[in-house]
């Protein structure tokens, strides 16, 4: 895998939050959502489990097929997951720059067949994409301390069926942003908590040339990069492995991108 000395820069004509925890686009409300210790955070109903199947399989049969197409897709260092599969039979959590409406697909579709949870802001789940953030798996992260009990139980059981956790440790998304923002802990408080490894992994981007520059001017092809999983050191505290475990993980995933000289700090929170 060679990461280019000089990472492309897209052109764009997004206006990005002066705030790096900032959303750029707000979802409109459309349900009222009440997310307490009566929620289902991991709903096991049969019609959320037949949703859920099916929409798995239109990504696996579909979009997997559109991604390469759409966005010019490569993807690169998949032979790391092979090599190190062993060390990720309890699971993993995997963590990258959140630049794309499409990336959570992207990831699914680097790691392969597999189903991935993660951490969902309360507020897409009261817009347009409510059904779908939670079939592929989202679980709303809530705001409430009995609640956040229920959440963690939820993540408590998927760690013991050895599923893996997918976490934007960015929080927001921002459209095509080429620097690497803060990272918030959750991600590497997972890590720790289950003794699970952290599969950092960068998205990058490059000039839209051939037929693609016919009708992509204003959007750059798309390269995600998989790296090296580094793992928490469990002889350490929980405040210093986790704070440790975030800054090599954001480290890494400023060389992944081809980054050398990133204008944020690796803490986010």
């Amino acid at each position: 895998m060679k990461i280019p000395e000089k990472p492309f820069v897209p052109k764009t004509s997004f206006t990005y939050p002066a705030d790096p925890d900032g959303h750029m686009v707000q979802p409109r409300h459309l349900v009222d959502i009440t997310v307490d210790e009566h929620y289902p955070f991991l709903d096991k109903s049969l019609g959320f489990r037949i949703k859920s199947a099916l929409i798995y399989l239109g990504i696996f049969t579909l979009v997997f097929v559109i991604c390469p197409i759409r966005y010019g897709l490569r993807i690169e260092g998949r032979a790391i997951l092979k090599k190190y599969r062993r060390a990720f039979k309890n699971g993993a959590v995997t963590v990258s720059n959140h630049m794309l409406r499409w990336d959570f697909l992207v990831i699914l579709q680097a790691i392969r067949w597999r189903r991935l949870y993660f951490p969902a802001w309360q507020d897409n789940l009261r817009g347009k994409d409510r059904g779908v953030i939670r079939w592929v798996g989202g679980i709303p992260v809530p705001d409430r301390v009995h609640a956040m009990n229920k959440f963690n139980e939820a993540f408590d059981e998927l760690h013991q069926k050895r599923k893996w956790i997918l976490v934007f440790p960015e929080g927001s998304n921002w459209m095509y942003y080429q620097p690497i923002r803060p990272f918030k802990k959750g991600a590497f408080v997972f890590s720790w908590r289950y003794n699970i490894p952290v599969i950092p992994m960068a998205f990058s981007y490059r000039e839209a040339r051939g037929v693609y520059a016919l009708f992509k001017k204003n959007h750059p092809l798309i390269t995600l990069r998989i790296g090296e999983p580094i793992f928490p050191d469990t002889s350490l505290s929980r405040k210093e492995a986790v704070a440790a475990l975030r800054l090599q993980c954001h480290q890494a995933v400023v060389r992944l991108a081809g980054i050398t000289e990133n204008p944020w700090p690796a803490e986010g929170d």
